[in-house]
């Protein structure tokens, strides 16, 4: 099969091999899944950099990165039921501790891992729905129904802000937005009912005004944030976060949390608890049956330029996921 892969840390141009390898042959309990696309985040370029905290060197001799993607069943394991055969299906978790990803023709994974691609739904679609459809469907539902409530969601133009607006909005929430000046319109087209310049120095006074307080917020750049967000979550509030990447090592006022008993609710889709995930796919499957979630795909590449699908999920303004072709 093609495949692309890395065996030491280093650029996208300099390190990602694209060739031949064996195919795959599914192991109990597992499925073969012959690849239409894969989806490259943030996160598989990070970790093909090595910039993940204490790692220096790849888990594994040879790596196929991302975890995300869709196709179709070609061959199942023992165990799996052979009706499976020939299901089109979606992938989460296609790499991680794993050594072979989605970045292929083909990838072997347990059976779980391959969800049914809901009627109508393109693969397309599918392979954005691993890490950033996920993310979007814990940090919006992952402590309850939010109808009624008010969310705020930082970063609404990026790929999980986006998926999480829409998401907001179908399960009744007021959805209040962060982005940059030039993607207002962007967001608001998703569904946010008031989209705020990041940058505006009066974002605090501007929430407030629009929102009388915030019960659920959205947090992708949590250090950078928390000052904000002492000022605007309501008493009680929950803050889902889930990034935190311009500051690592983030201080944050603690009297003003300990006072709101703010919670703080950090997401790490690739080790969410089978009930959770459950419950974040069957969102995530009944949202795109209502038509209200409509990921934007940004680009569509050669498998072959998976070195510039790496560039591109690092470079900031796009919209939407990057996904390379496989077939």
């Amino acid at each position: 099969m093609k495949a692309v892969w890395y065996e030491r840390f280093g650029t996208p141009a300099d390190v990602l091999t694209h060739g031949e390898m064996d195919t795959p042959a599914p192991g109990p309990g597992e499925v073969l899944v012959r690849l239409s696309h894969s989806g490259a985040n943030p996160s598989d370029a990070k970790a093909r950099a090595g910039a993940r905290p204490g790692v220096t060197k790849p888990a594994f001799p040879r790596i196929i990165p991302h975890s995300d993607g869709a196709g179709v069943i070609e061959a199942v394991g023992d165990g799996v039921d052979p009706s499976r055969e020939g299901t089109p299906v979606w992938i989460w978790n296609g790499q991680w501790q794993r050594a072979f990803g989605t970045a292929a023709e083909y990838i072997a994974l347990p059976a779980a891992q391959a969800v049914p691609l809901p009627d109508g739904v393109t693969p397309e679609v599918g392979a954005t729905l691993g890490i950033p459809g996920l993310t979007a469907a814990q940090t919006v539902l992952g402590g309850g129904p939010v109808e009624g409530q008010t969310l705020l969601i930082s970063g609404g133009a990026g790929a999980v802000g986006h998926m999480a607006v829409q998401l907001a909005k179908w399960a009744g929430a007021t959805v209040l937005a962060t982005a940059s000046a030039g993607d207002a319109d962007y967001v608001g087209d998703a569904g946010a009912d008031h989209v705020f310049d990041y940058a505006d120095p009066d974002l605090a006074a501007q929430i407030m005004d629009a929102s009388g307080g915030i019960d659920r917020a959205v947090e992708v750049e949590f250090g950078t944030n928390a000052a904000l967000l002492a000022e605007v979550m309501t008493p009680l509030g929950t803050i889902a976060a889930y990034g935190s990447g311009k500051d690592m090592t983030p201080e944050f006022p603690f009297g003003p949390f300990l006072f709101k008993a703010l919670k703080i609710d950090i997401s790490l889709i690739y080790i969410l608890p089978a009930p959770a995930r459950r419950v974040a796919i069957d969102a995530l499957h009944r949202a795109l049956a209502d038509g209200a979630l409509r990921p934007s795909i940004h680009a569509t590449l050669p498998l072959s330029d998976c070195a510039r699908a790496h560039d591109m999920v690092m470079t900031p303004g796009r919209h939407g996921a990057v996904l390379l072709d496989c077939a």
